[in-house]
């Protein structure tokens, strides 16, 4: 009744006849031509890196993107599937950056941009045949032919016309923030990029004095992990209804927290509790900085006790060093008392000459000459180490360092209740991550940082006189040639950074 079937099937041979009816009847060609001018379903699919062949994550994912559009196709729909290529970004420098022997911000532009960019571009599209081959293989309908890449000038140019269309609408600015910063990389990184690359690390924990105005061989103990920012710190953090102690020990005074007591006093003998006030009767107190770098911010407001609500007892001595230019506490703190920000650091972390005993260092690299420093001038008080979890760069591994950059904002929290509600009435596969883990970050979601001190990508259409005071934001190619009179043919880095606009000052 039924044809004899071989249990013994060898499905790879199966299901390459199968790929090869495919492609030799044009099968999934058909399938689009055949609802050709009917309803349209869009399916937005993120592009991989062509600098790295698929994985395990890649074919899952590609497996699961070409059910939906086929079950849409099954019922009607006219679904293009064009596959794309991210080409830009630190994935793709960093390659060329092992490629060159390169590394960093000086590095990169003493070969010159126009070089690497170039080199970039060589190696974007390096393993396309080898994801042509796999995808096909995993038997995904998708449109190789007609694809998209991140660096073609029309994608590049729709990037410019939505941050225009942002910048018309008052939704972008410039301003300093505290971001995550990659040293080596020389960029800042998103909080999706940060969250990748969490490691345990060991970092010193030091404890140290600073020497109070006004009140002879009296002092106030602070607690730092990152002893390399001292050299900029503008002030001191309590809390203002913690409990603080003032305890006299070998001839002289100190304040921490009542709390802490214990921690930095084994026996009750071992020092004498003279007072016990709230962190509030500590504020305004004075204090002389640790070093001579900056000291002359004092007629600015630095080195002064200030309350704020992040101040704890869990750890150290319940107050804490602030430095506005490291940190996001700090940063804060310094915003609403009015506190000095240093930030003498460049591009790369290194010290610069505003600290000249470590210029040209990498900061995390002083971190035990400053110790050393600090025990031999008598501020040092207590060391040892903590191991916590602390975010490293993605990409290149490195240690991040959180600072103050300059970079260019998209003003979501303007927008954020309506964002939430647009989420609010979306439909969501699987439907709890609408109200769950994706409704609870769009909850807490914070102005984007959407610049990146880098190169092989899309620049932003920003052009801004020497002095400052005339900016334009460009939209589009025509727009740029029409502004310029020059036509821009490709929008990267090396080539729109000769375009030059002039002034329009004084024409009304």
């Amino acid at each position: 009744m039924f044809d004899k079937v071989s249990s013994k099937v060898d499905f790879p041979k199966l299901e390459e006849s199968i790929l090869k009816v495919w492609n030799d009847q044009g099968i999934f060609e058909k399938s689009l031509a055949q609802r050709k001018g009917g309803r349209e379903y869009s399916f937005y699919d993120g592009p991989p890196f062509a600098t790295g062949l698929p994985h395990y994550g890649h074919l899952l994912a590609g497996t699961i993107k070409d059910i939906v559009p086929r079950y849409y196709t099954m019922r009607g729909y006219y679904v293009e599937r064009r596959f794309g290529w991210d080409c830009h970004g630190l994935p793709v420098e960093y390659e060329v950056e092992q490629d060159l022997k390169v590394s960093g911000k000086r590095e990169i532009e003493k070969l010159g941009v126009d070089v690497f960019n170039e080199s970039c571009r060589k190696i974007v599209l390096r393993y396309t045949n080898e994801w042509r081959a796999i995808v096909s293989r995993m038997g995904r309908w998708v449109d190789f032919d007609n694809d998209y890449k991140t660096m073609d000038p029309k994608f590049m140019e729709s990037i410019w016309w939505v941050f225009k269309s942002l910048w018309d609408r008052g939704l972008v600015y410039e301003g300093h923030k505290i971001l995550p910063y990659c040293p080596r990389c020389s960029t800042p990184l998103s909080n999706f990029e940060t969250n990748q690359g969490y490691a345990e690390v060991t970092d010193p924990a030091i404890t140290v004095r600073f020497k109070t105005k006004g009140r002879p061989d009296t002092y106030i103990l602070a607690w730092t992990t990152t002893p390399w920012t001292l050299p900029s710190n503008m002030g001191l953090a309590v809390g203002k209804d913690i409990t603080y102690v003032k305890v006299l020990d070998k001839g002289a005074t100190y304040y921490l927290a009542k709390a802490r007591l214990p921690v930095y006093y084994k026996k009750p003998e071992d020092c004498q509790v003279l007072a016990e006030v709230p962190g509030s009767e500590l504020v305004g107190m004075e204090y002389e900085p640790l070093f001579p770098y900056f000291a002359d911010k004092a007629a600015s407001g630095a080195f002064k006790v200030h309350a704020a609500e992040f101040v704890s007892t869990e750890d150290g001595t319940g107050v804490v060093h602030a430095a506005p230019g490291f940190g996001e506490d700090d940063w804060q703190l310094g915003r609403e008392k009015g506190i000095p920000a240093v930030c003498p650091v460049d591009a790369e972390c290194r010290f610069t000459a505003d600290v000249p005993d470590y210029a040209g260092r990498s900061v995390k690299e002083t971190d035990q000459d400053i110790i050393r420093r600090l025990k031999k001038e008598g501020v040092l008080v207590h060391q040892s180490s903590i191991t916590h979890s602390y975010p490293h760069c993605w990409r290149c591994d490195t240690p991040l360092i959180y600072r103050a950059v300059s970079t260019w904002f998209v003003r979501v929290e303007q927008i954020r209740d309506r964002i939430v509600a647009a989420n609010s009435g979306t439909r969501w596969v699987p439907e709890h991550l609408r109200d769950g883990r994706f409704g609870k970050w769009l909850d807490q979601a914070r102005d984007w940082a959407v610049s990146r001190n880098r190169y092989w990508g899309a620049p932003l259409p920003v052009w801004r006189s020497d002095d400052g005071k005339e900016v334009v934001c460009i939209g589009s190619i025509a727009e740029l040639e029409q502004l310029s009179g020059s036509r821009a043919e490709d929008l990267h880095k090396h080539f729109v950074d000769k375009i030059t606009i002039p002034s329009r000052q004084g024409k009304g």
